[in-house]
């Protein structure tokens, strides 16, 4: 899959979260909405039914006052009166609980209002007649109810209350009406909401399916590789050995073929040497002897006679030439030299063994313990871990680290070298830092390479150790690094494996 299908698919996966996400989020504030507002629509209908109950009960507490007052009035008991004063003391109760009930509806509580006075006239009307009663005045109490004011007072009353109901089913049926159609609507939305969650879902399924059988397929892709993987590197380790050893024979035998003619080269510089001392000593001879007939002057302790002018200095030329050469020769011998040492030191066979790596970097330093006294160097070696590897590798490794340390010294500041180490995962790290002279940072990959050196080279060197400890480090599967700025010492970072193994794609190598 390439990496625009890959993005574009991340993408639309994305998206299906962030729709997945609206849907959730509309349907539940919209469900939290309809719920609540189902909720105050049944609030509202229970409120018309709880009203119109509490009419009831107002039109009861009458009835049961006049039923009271009628009885008393026909048999004069007192059980009749005890039920008229309980019905009047719970009238009025039920009068203010109807009218808390209506507070909210104007045209409910403008009848209530005009409820309220009747009822408490009707509720007094009845005490008065069985007051009469009491007292003996049959005919006067029966008297007011012959007159009938009381019918016509009740009959207003329950007119109100049947204005009252009337309201009240008004106000029901428009309240079930919301009520049914909240319902609807919170169940339509529901549905529609579930549908869209399961076309998602659906979505999602096959997304996730697709992804799956892709990674299925590249987890059998990935098998398949890792089955030529390893004779694939295999193969790949054998031809690079094969090329590293080829080189490393080229490099044998051509550093071995320069060194004849270099030899020779040597040879014949010698012999131009003895044969300058000859010419130059004819000559001076042959000009004295053409200035005059006494033999040529000679210096007490030289072999030849003294030159003047132009001969004196062609001789000085010649003999600076010779030394130019000779220098060439010498350095070009080292050259050589580190080259055959190189070739050699690769073709041989590395063997791990546990290393005590305090106890040899202790070693090293004191056979390095005259050279640091000279330069005023304290070196420090603390606490490092054990590994195995192979010892003739840190040896070298080490000894150029420190000695390049020793070497590249600030003046006159007296040399500070630590060596410490600690491991991490399966790995060992050492660290070699100084005070020394430091290093720029666009050189740090400079000094790496082969016959190449940073900085002032006041110092003997062909530009080859560090070279040379890189690739140790890396034979030994490890990796080598610095950390430096001029004039603020470096530290060197070398990276180990705790326990090396040879193999044979490292062998050689």
């Amino acid at each position: 899959m390439t990496p625009d299908a890959m993005r574009r698919r991340a993408i639309g996966h994305l998206l299906l979260l962030a729709a997945g996400l609206v849907v959730l989020t509309v349907i539940s504030a919209g469900s939290v909405y309809l719920v609540n507002r189902a909720r105050e629509d049944a609030r509202s209908v229970l409120h018309t039914v709880e009203v119109e109950n509490q009419i009831s009960m107002v039109q009861l507490q009458l009835r049961r006052a006049e039923s009271a007052q009628r009885g008393y009035l026909s048999t004069t008991r007192l059980d009749f009166q005890s039920d008229f004063e309980e019905a009047a003391s719970k009238l009025t109760p039920a009068l203010q609980r109807l009218s808390q009930l209506i507070s909210d509806n104007p045209v409910q509580k403008r009848l209530v209002d005009e409820m309220i006075p009747l009822s408490n006239q009707r509720i007094e009307e009845f005490r008065r007649i069985i007051e009469l009663a009491r007292t003996q005045r049959i005919d006067d109490a029966a008297q007011i109810v012959r007159e009938g004011i009381g019918r016509d007072a009740m009959k207003h009353i329950d007119d109100l209350a049947s204005q009252m109901r009337a309201e009240e089913d008004r106000l029901f049926v428009e309240r079930t009406t919301s009520a049914d159609r909240s319902q609807t609507l919170a169940a339509s939305m529901t549905a529609v909401g579930s549908g869209l969650v399961v076309v998602l879902a659906a979505i999602s399924i096959f997304l996730v399916r697709r992804s799956a059988r892709a990674r299925d397929d590249a987890a059998a892709l990935l098998r398949d590789s890792n089955l030529n993987l390893e004779a694939t590197v295999d193969e790949r380790t054998a031809d690079l050995r094969e090329a590293n050893d080829e080189i490393q024979r080229f490099a044998y035998i051509v550093s071995h073929d320069l060194r004849s003619p270099l030899v020779n080269i040597m040879g014949f510089t010698s012999e131009l040497e003895e044969l300058r001392a000859d010419i130059f000593k004819r000559i001076a001879m042959l000009s004295h002897a053409a200035a005059s007939a006494a033999p040529a002057p000679v210096v007490a302790g030289e072999t030849e006679p003294v030159l003047e002018g132009e001969d004196k200095q062609l001789s000085q030329d010649f003999a600076e030439a010779l030394g130019f050469i000779k220098s060439s020769i010498a350095k070009m011998d080292r050259l050589i030299s580190a080259i055959l040492n190189l070739t050699r030191e690769g073709r041989r066979e590395f063997e791990p063994v546990p290393i005590d790596t305090r106890e040899l970097i202790e070693g090293i330093v004191a056979t390095m313990a005259h050279q640091a006294a000279e330069a005023q160097a304290r070196i420090q070696i603390e606490p490092l871990p054990h590994i195995v590897s192979d010892r003739l590798a840190m040896e070298q490794i080490f000894s150029n680290l420190i000695d390049n340390a020793l070497k590249y010294l600030r003046p006159g500041v007296p040399g500070d070298i630590s060596i410490r180490g600690r491991t991490k995962l399966r790995f060992a790290i050492f660290e070699v830092a100084d005070n020394g002279r430091g290093i720029d940072p666009k050189d740090h990959q400079r000094i790496f390479e082969l016959f190449r050196r940073a900085g002032a080279q006041d110092k003997p060197g062909q530009g080859i150790g560090l070279a040379h400890v890189r690739a140790l480090v890396r034979r030994l599967g490890g990796t080598m690094s610095v950390s430096s700025e001029l004039h603020c010492g470096s530290t060197f970072t070398i990276t180990l494996p705790i326990n090396w193994t040879l193999n044979k794609r490292n062998r050689g190598s």
